[in-house]
């Protein structure tokens, strides 16, 4: 039997005098179960898994395998004391599907199952009573199964981006539930008993394909963020004024004609409204946002602004661009908390083209300047339009010329248009965000901003390898690639020599990238949630501006003592690997007294 549970424990690996199996299941190291069974926590993302190995599901119910070896075991080692899994992380793997042996963990606080390749899931999810957060998004669910709904404690349910086109119609029999993230399916309704979730704090409705939202939503009391980006909706429920803590609306990319009808709704802090067919700001409506801070009306059809937009005091951003307004009430320069003002796009014939590319604050300084005159000057009848390119629709202008930001995220676009990167023109560039696309590949022309840019974040991509454009951006200082698929970077990212800091987190390293230590600038390195299974301590002491160092959730056996000799080290996180020491308990205490445990080991 121990060489049976062996077999197990090594994927499944035929023994001597057998040929192997064509396409061996990915190890398990020992070492994460040995620290599992003492945290209670098992972090197998990113992996390759075509399935969980069975031991894994019976992970406090078999007898380790160590076991079978020592007879004597000191504290750590007892077996017999091991702790529940209560944490077990699948995520970025190639399941297909989990087994009801979901069952024998029934201490499961927190499931991870989140960008694989499920088509559905276990009816035992059902029998997991302590479990309070479940990920599935990013997977091929067409349903959720009824047993979920028998889940007492369940607080966070995540199953954005699957093929769901209906919901459980008793989905509000979850009492407990806080989060619900439905986002990006092909749902056409939401089940009236969504009414009963009184302690959902965030629902994300965004990218379906609803036309219409249940009034009974309103009975939310504790609802503070509602997210209807990209859907059909041509009305909103005044109804909806009544939820007692709504504080965030997003109505983004709809279809609404006016602007919602929110008669009573006093703590709204937030209404993001563009890319819709709004024509009118009805002067009533806003008198009831008294508590509004960002007001997004932008890509909209609206044509005049009223006066009454003054009552909303407490107003920081107010985004109009690309709208049919051709005169500013000059009264908008008294709103007094007004940080964010963007008016590109419009045909303003009473404000110079010059003076709308100086700022927000220049701007309402000329028009409490003019709140005493009867109309514009002589020299401001021209009728200078500030529409943008129709080329440049897809990307905020504003945001280049005035805060150097180029901007493009969240598209899940498999590249970046070329009309993004021809909206930037002349002008300098400082930082760039790609981030949470289906990126495959570095952007060519991204090299065209060499001579400016200096943050750049590709996260959340599909990015298997390090081009050389990226190599010769010589002014960067950020670098964030988290969460794509990179096993190694090109010898020519040494050129990055202002480089200081890099985010590498959930990504697919087996070992640390040689370069990082040729990059003398470097002072921040995000390393987590790979597998990593050794570091050079003699080439990290020399880098020493290095501040922070994260390597939680790798695959180191052994941490070398040297490393405490790394005294620049202000923040070093090592939790989640399989080594033995440092210990929880010293790793518990900080940098400074891990590190001081390191030198005390080093060999005299």
């Amino acid at each position: 039997m121990a060489a049976a549970r062996r077999a197990r424990a090594g994927g499944g690996g035929a023994g001597p005098g057998f040929g192997r199996a064509a396409e061996p299941a990915p190890l398990v190291p020992q070492g994460l179960l040995r620290l599992a069974r003492r945290s209670g926590q098992l972090n197998l993302a990113g992996r390759g898994l075509t399935h969980v190995p069975e031991h894994v599901w019976r992970i406090n119910l078999d007898v380790p395998e160590e076991a079978q070896q020592n007879l004597s075991f000191g504290a750590a080692d007892r077996w017999w004391e091991q702790t529940d899994l209560t944490k077990l992380i699948l995520a970025s793997n190639k399941l297909q599907s989990l087994s009801e042996d979901v069952q024998l963990l029934p201490a499961l606080t927190m499931l991870d199952v989140h960008d694989n390749q499920l088509t559905s899931l276990p009816s035992a999810l059902g029998q997991l009573e302590n479990l309070q957060k479940l990920d599935v998004s990013h997977n091929k669910l067409r349903s959720l199964p009824e047993e979920l709904l028998q889940l007492p404690r369940l607080r966070s349910l995540l199953v954005q981006h699957n093929e769901l086109s209906l919901l459980p119609e008793r989905l509000g029999q979850l009492l407990t539930l806080e989060e619900l993230d439905v986002s990006n399916n092909q749902l056409t309704a939401i089940p009236t008993s969504c009414a009963l979730l009184v302690n959902l704090v965030r629902l994300n409705l965004a990218c379906n394909q609803l036309k219409e939202l249940p009034a009974d939503l309103s009975a939310m009391k504790s609802l503070r963020q509602l997210d209807c980006t990209k859907n059909y909706l041509e009305t909103v429920p005044s109804k909806l004024a009544t939820m007692a803590s709504l504080e965030q609306l997003y109505l983004r990319k709809n279809k609404l004609r006016s602007l919602p009808e929110f008669p009573s709704c006093k703590l709204l802090k937030e209404l993001h409204a563009g890319e819709n067919q709004i024509e009118i700001l009805n002067a009533e409506n806003l008198k009831q946002l008294s508590s509004l801070c960002v007001l997004e009306l932008r890509d909209n059809k609206i044509k005049a602004v009223p006066e009454e937009i003054t009552v909303l005091q407490k107003l920081e951003r107010l985004d109009l661009a690309n709208n049919d307004i051709s005169r500013l009430p000059y009264t908008l320069g008294n709103l007094p908390q007004l940080k964010f003002l963007a008016l590109e796009g419009n045909p303003l014939r009473t404000i110079r083209r010059d003076l709308l590319q100086k700022g927000t604050q220049e701007l309402l300084e000329y028009l409490r300047s003019k709140i005493q005159d009867d109309g514009p000057g002589p020299n401001e009848e021209a009728p200078v339009t500030a529409m943008t390119l129709p080329s440049q629709s897809m990307v905020n202008t504003h945001a280049i010329t005035t805060l150097k930001l180029l901007e493009y995220s969240d598209k899940q676009a498999a590249e970046i248009p070329a009309a993004v990167f021809d909206a930037v023109g002349t002008n300098p560039v400082a930082t760039v965000n790609f981030s949470k696309n289906q990126l495959r590949e570095i952007p060519p022309r991204l090299v065209e901003l060499k001579d400016s840019v200096c943050d750049v974040s590709l996260g959340f991509n599909k990015i298997s390898s390090i081009s050389s454009e990226l190599c010769l951006l010589h002014k960067l200082t950020h670098l964030d690639l988290r969460n794509n698929v990179l096993t190694a970077l090109p010898e020519g990212m040494e050129a990055l020599k202002r480089l200081h800091t890099i985010n590498l987190a959930f990504n697919r390293f087996k070992v640390f990238p040689s370069v990082l230590y040729h990059l003398p600038a470097l002072e921040t390195i995000l390393l987590s949630n790979n597998q990593v299974g050794s570091i050079d301590p003699v080439q990290l002491k020399e880098m020493d501006k290095l501040g922070t160092l994260d390597l939680q959730n790798n695959d180191l056996l052994q941490v070398p003592p040297e490393l405490g000799n790394c005294e620049n080290l202000r923040s070093l996180l090592l939790e989640g690997n399989p080594f033995r020491t440092p210990r929880a308990a010293v790793l518990a205490k900080g940098t400074a007294a891990v590190l001081e445990y390191l030198r005390s080991r080093i060999p005299t």
